[in-house]
């Protein structure tokens, strides 16, 4: 099997040229890497991640620190090596889906290029992974060689990529479902779902009108959510009924008179039956509250 020789630098690194060697394990079965800054090294390598001052990706040279940088996106976002790496492979990574490489452009590649370009305009503070990856370097007061500590957040970085990958594809495969869900249901009130999937967004962006989602559970009961005002808020459009806050088991039977009825979340937004029937009697219940 042929190498594939990739260089990076040496010493201390960062999330860029971590995740760039993460994602190109999934293009190159085979890979050399050698982290140095000898240009000689260098320039015999089939790849250049993040060393060498330059950005040529037909010649497989990936470097953003050269006077004028590599360019930027659309929003104003720098590249960095792992931008530019995206660039190249994203969509083969994603197995030729455009939409999820899009997508981990904008959740993952486009925050790591921006902390690392300095750009911090937009960026969530905290911890962040970039922050993450470079707690693997070793402090002064280990023995722990850089290029040891170099692979370890490599495979902490690949199952990262490949998480980013899976919610992704989820929740764009979630998308085609949901949206049939809404197009069929009986009330576009409420809307029913064969199984669980992420829902939130494609409801948001295609029905002012559903109020409550109604799916199966995991363990095979049935459930009631309520939809929120906009993804991420605490607030219901319309919340459950308030006598049956909190309730669960007999007390919750006999306020709804459902024989099947389990419970009810104190926060009105989640309750649940033993059937599908009688979580549909719920909703009609909701719905007149």
């Amino acid at each position: 099997m042929t190498q594939t020789t990739i260089a990076t630098h040496n010493g201390n690194f960062h999330a860029d040229d971590v995740f760039s060697i993460a994602a190109l394990k999934n293009i190159f079965p085979s890979i050399n890497l050698i982290r140095t800054r000898d240009l000689e090294v260098i320039n015999k390598a089939d790849l250049v991640i993040d060393v060498g001052g330059i950005y040529d990706a037909d010649a497989g040279r990936f470097d953003h620190h050269q006077r004028g940088g590599a360019g930027q996106r659309e929003n104003g976002i720098p590249y960095s090596s792992f931008g530019l790496i995206w660039q190249k492979y994203g969509v083969e990574i994603c197995e030729g889906n455009e939409d999820v490489a899009k997508s981990i452009d904008s959740g993952l590649v486009s925050t790591i290029d921006a902390i690392d370009c300095g750009h911090v305009e937009g960026v969530a503070q905290g911890i962040s992974l970039s922050q993450t990856i470079s707690m693997f370097n070793p402090t002064w007061q280990e023995d722990s060689h850089f290029d040891t500590c170099f692979d370890e957040a490599v495979e902490f970085a690949s199952r990262v990529l490949a998480r980013f990958i899976a919610s992704a594809s989820g929740g764009i495969s979630a998308k085609t479902i949901v949206a049939a869900a809404i197009d069929n249901a009986e009330d576009a009130r409420v809307i029913v779902l064969e199984k669980y999937i992420p829902w939130k967004r494609t409801v948001h962006a295609l029905s002012k009108e559903a109020l409550y989602m109604v799916y199966p559970s995991s363990t095979g009961q049935w459930r009631i959510q309520t939809v929120p005002v906009e993804p991420g808020s605490f607030e219901d459009r319309k919340s459950l009924p308030t006598p049956w806050a909190g309730l669960s088991d007999q007390a919750l039977k006999d306020v709804t008179g459902i024989d099947d009825a389990m419970f009810c979340h104190n926060g009105l937004f989640i309750a649940g039956c033993e059937s599908f029937e009688s979580t549909m009697k719920m909703a009609a219940m909701a719905l007149e509250a």
